[in-house]
């Protein structure tokens, strides 16, 4: 038994832990968060010192990031790897080589990371660099590369925050000084938005991005779950889709201390992104023989009904795997060959029954891997993968 409440603030729903028992709430969008909280709750909460509850929220719609970076195997794969693993949101990226020819994002930026070269690097930046950063709109910047170019920065970038290069000078990668300087960022980013500042009224512990609290529970995911290494956990939610994988699915040449990374696809949610979800449904070569199989036309994409959502929940699945496949160049690929399991989570879970998910994943490994069998689905249907890791030792002051 737990002697901790744990509550999770998402977009659509709260949820509140404790003794193994987990209840959820619909959000009432008429209320703030803590009014909305406090009325459903405020029995069980006066219950626990601050001291034992712990929150994490994803409700706020986390940071946004622009990373700009020397290389794309070093510079921008590293601090991508880490934006991710903080539970950030990455905007965008630039390589520096073309940056005079790079958009500059036309939204606010929460945070700018800047990153190139190893420590006996020198003239990686120039004024190519001042003049696009005068052209985005942004509220924080970090650098976290080579250290000769640390004076040219600090002298013509205001408040810039300078830390521990990213790169150490045996190529590897040197993560915590940026992801907790990211971590924290958000939490300065809570502070300051009335909506969830009240939190602190209740908790005395630092109120951490779900992703991040996800990402961090993976380790305990098989006290807990019937799943075997490796394996991915898919949050497929409203607005994004997120992967969270076991290393052991990767070839690439990041060493990091977590076995687990984290891997989003903004564009790739069922509700807020709908529209984004159902153009890159109509560009896959493989989509419209899917629909078949699912006894579906394609107007069923055009439709606003239970069972197009179903559907809609249904392509997400396959497109997720399909951009981590072999088949689809991306930032990540991912060896699903070797995969035992695949856990989902997040809103879809609530609609999709395990016989719909397991046919969709068995689509996919046939249709694409040329497999006869899939590796086990589990379905976290009581969404309680983030209590895992809320109060891991990893989390404690």
């Amino acid at each position: 038994m737990s002697s901790k409440l744990m509550i999770d603030i998402g977009s659509t729903y709260f949820k509140v832990a404790q003794e193994g028992e987990i209840e959820q709430y619909f959000r009432d969008f008429n209320k703030n968060i803590f009014d909305d909280l406090s009325s459903k709750c405020t029995s069980l909460i006066e219950q626990y010192s601050a001291e034992d509850i712990h929150i994490c929220s994803s409700a706020n719609g986390g940071l946004s990031t622009l990373i700009i970076g020397l290389t794309n195997s070093f510079s921008l794969k590293y601090a991508i790897n880490i934006a991710f693993n903080s539970g950030i949101n990455i905007i965008d990226t630039v390589l520096y080589p073309r940056i005079e020819q790079e958009p500059v994002p036309t939204e606010m930026i929460d945070v700018v990371i800047i990153v190139g070269g190893i420590d006996s690097v020198e003239n990686v930046f120039d004024e190519k660099l001042l003049d696009y950063l005068e052209r985005v709109n942004y509220q924080n910047i970090v650098y976290v590369g080579t250290k000769k170019s640390v004076p040219f920065l600090q002298e013509n970038i205001k408040n810039l925050v300078v830390l521990e290069n990213v790169i150490s000078d045996k190529l590897k990668i040197q993560e915590e000084a940026l992801k907790t300087y990211l971590t924290d960022l958000y939490q300065a980013d809570i502070m300051g938005k009335e909506d969830i500042k009240q939190l602190y009224g209740i908790t005395t512990n630092q109120i951490f991005s779900t992703p991040y609290i996800v990402n961090r529970s993976l380790s305990e995911i098989s006290e807990h779950m019937d799943v075997a290494d490796p394996f991915i956990v898919v949050d497929i939610g409203g607005a994004t889709t997120d992967i969270h994988y076991s290393r052991d699915l990767v070839n690439d040449n990041i060493l990091t201390d977590s076995g687990y990374d984290r891997l989003v696809f903004k564009k790739l949610g069922v509700f807020k992104s709908r529209e984004s979800l159902v153009h890159t449904a109509k560009n896959n070569e493989f989509v419209f023989e899917l629909l078949e199989h699912l006894n579906v036309t394609e107007n069923i994409l055009e439709e606003y009904s239970e069972k197009a959502t179903r559907t809609l929940m249904q392509l997400a699945i396959f497109l997720v795997l399909y951009k981590v496949s072999k088949h689809h160049a991306s930032y990540i690929e991912l060896n699903l060959e070797i995969l035992n399991s695949i856990v989902l989570t997040g809103g879809i879970t609530k609609v999709l029954t395990q016989e719909e998910v397991d046919d969709i994943v068995l689509f996919f490994y046939k249709k694409i891997l040329h497999f006869h069998h899939a590796p086990k689905i589990l379905l976290d249907q009581n969404y309680e993968i983030w209590t895992y890791g809320i109060t891991g030792s990893s989390l404690k002051e």
